[in-house]
């Protein structure tokens, strides 16, 4: 791999394609990225780490991405094509992101619509990603007891498994949701009415925080084990 994700030797290992999707690099996004690719190296996979901000990703389709929509063998851009490589050559794709309006950032839906592009990722009676695996890490400021975490856990599937992961041919797509990424717990009523917390600090929010890395943690690992049972 020949960017930002840790290199490893041993060619004959996974490779894994984590996708962060945040603007700051001193997010709780950014954070479960990066210990996303220390577990997925300490289970020997080889990580290709896309951080789309810091890499400067334009999300914003252009003519020279589709320049004949029609045409599924079109030339695409010299930016998408590096991004469609980088793809190809992974075993799984994880994606760490905010949850916004039940839904992905604009930078991540950018880059789907411009690099999961007609006659890459979809249009072809074989799927060039076929066999692929992938896993959304979603981060919700939501508390875990909101009633609008199970709508929106069953919305981002819908989105991101079956609308665009199955669509485009993955063999496996899953949706892991973690509410309670903020330090002020928020909650709607049923009349629609937020209420903001108090902010945690301290002992309480390191313990806070601890349980919400082993959760990610946790759906990570579920993720990669659901690889070793043998078919």
């Amino acid at each position: 791999m020949q960017h930002n994700g840790t290199q490893q030797n041993d060619s004959s290992a996974p490779v894994a394609l984590v996708v962060v999707a945040h603007h700051r690099g001193d997010s709780l996004t950014a954070h479960i990225g990066r210990n996303t690719v220390a577990q997925l190296e300490a289970a020997g996979y080889r990580v290709d780490l896309l951080d789309l901000h810091a890499e400067g990703y334009d999300p914003r389709m252009n003519t020279e991405d589709q320049p004949d929509w029609g045409n599924r063998d079109k030339a695409y851009s010299t930016e998408t094509q590096d991004h469609m490589r980088r793809i190809l050559a992974a075993d799984i794709v994880i994606a760490a992101f905010p949850v916004y309006w039940m839904s992905v950032p604009a930078i991540l839906k950018g880059w789907i619509d411009r690099v999961w592009n007609y006659g890459f990722a979809y249009g072809r009676s074989k799927p060039r990603l076929a066999g692929k695996r992938m896993l959304w890490l979603g981060l919700a400021g939501a508390t875990a007891d909101d009633a609008i975490v199970p709508a929106m856990t069953e919305a981002l599937d819908a989105q991101l498994s079956a609308g665009i992961a199955y669509y485009c041919g993955f063999a496996h797509s899953s949706v892991a949701l973690l509410p309670d990424a903020e330090e002020r717990p928020q909650r709607v009523d049923d009349a629609g009415n937020l209420s903001i917390g108090d902010a945690i600090s301290g002992d309480l929010r390191e313990q806070h925080y601890r349980e919400f890395d082993r959760k990610a943690a946790a759906f990570v690992e579920e993720f990669l084990a659901a690889d070793r049972v043998p078919a």
